[in-house]
């Protein structure tokens, strides 16, 4: 006689929200818009799904999946934003209000954290190990480095992240120390030349940095804001569905910015 299957383990929604702010602590920084629960849906959570953005798309698949929650490092509301639940937002809302998923999203915190942050996880991957700290509530990372040039580095980068980079080199050589910032952390370049790298990857390019990269001699590599914030969210969101013993997926929407 065949054995009933178990019932599947849930927590209550207050009690996960604890785990991830235990995890992240929000509180400690300074961000552009709300960190934590951003949505609230049924009580119970049994499956998460975690993905970068909460996109339409991302939302449709945890439907799909029959999750309960959501984890995302950029969530639904920003600084600037004029609160009327309109357009892209009232249809994303209107999914989860409608299917009764909650919505967790961790912006700085998660970029920040030194074991399941994006900066961590991507220089995990890259083979670096953050030895020192910079820029605007420390978020960027310094390592050392071996590579005969920015043109190597960005090869390693590129294999890494699995798409073409943006590489402004300077010609200066051989490089030592690299400093990194997942996302959109081109305003953090002064303050990396500052800190003494000979390169800084970063996701995003505006039209300051080439010419600082030139003119100061510091390589500069974009490799993508999606790309180098992959790894953060299913981190942390792994991390503590496994704690409390319940189902966790990520769910990676293509995104080529």
């Amino acid at each position: 006689m065949s054995q009933p299957s178990p019932e599947p383990i849930t927590v209550e929604r207050g009690l996960l929200l604890r785990r991830f702010d235990e995890l992240l602590s929000p509180e400690r920084f300074k961000d552009y818009g709300p960190n934590g629960l951003q949505v609230e849906g049924r009580a119970q959570v049994g499956h998460v799904v975690s993905g970068v953005t909460a996109s339409r798309a991302l939302i449709e698949a945890a439907i799909d999946l029959r999750a309960d929650a959501l984890f995302v490092h950029h969530g639904l509301f920003w600084r600037g934003h004029d609160g009327r639940v309109t357009g892209w937002l009232r249809q994303r809302l209107g999914l989860l209000l409608a299917h009764d998923i909650s919505l967790f999203a961790y912006h700085l915190p998660l970029d920040a954290h030194p074991v399941f942050g994006n900066n961590a996880q991507l220089g995990a991957r890259l083979g670096w190990a953050a030895d020192a700290w910079f820029g605007e509530q420390s978020l960027g990372c310094l390592a050392p480095a071996a590579f005969e040039d920015a043109e190597a580095l960005a090869r390693h980068v590129e294999r890494t992240v699995a798409r073409p980079v943006t590489l402004v080199d300077p010609g200066r050589g051989a490089i030592r120390r690299v400093a990194w910032c997942t996302g959109g952390a081109q305003g953090y370049f002064e303050a990396a030349i500052a800190a003494g790298a000979d390169a800084f990857v970063t996701g995003e390019i505006s039209e300051p940095q080439a010419h600082y990269a030139r003119e100061l001699g510091v390589a500069y590599i974009a490799c993508g804001h999606h790309a180098s914030e992959r790894y953060g969210a299913p981190a942390a969101a792994g991390h503590v569905a496994e704690a409390l013993g319940l189902r966790h997926t990520f769910v990676d929407i293509p995104n080529p910015g």
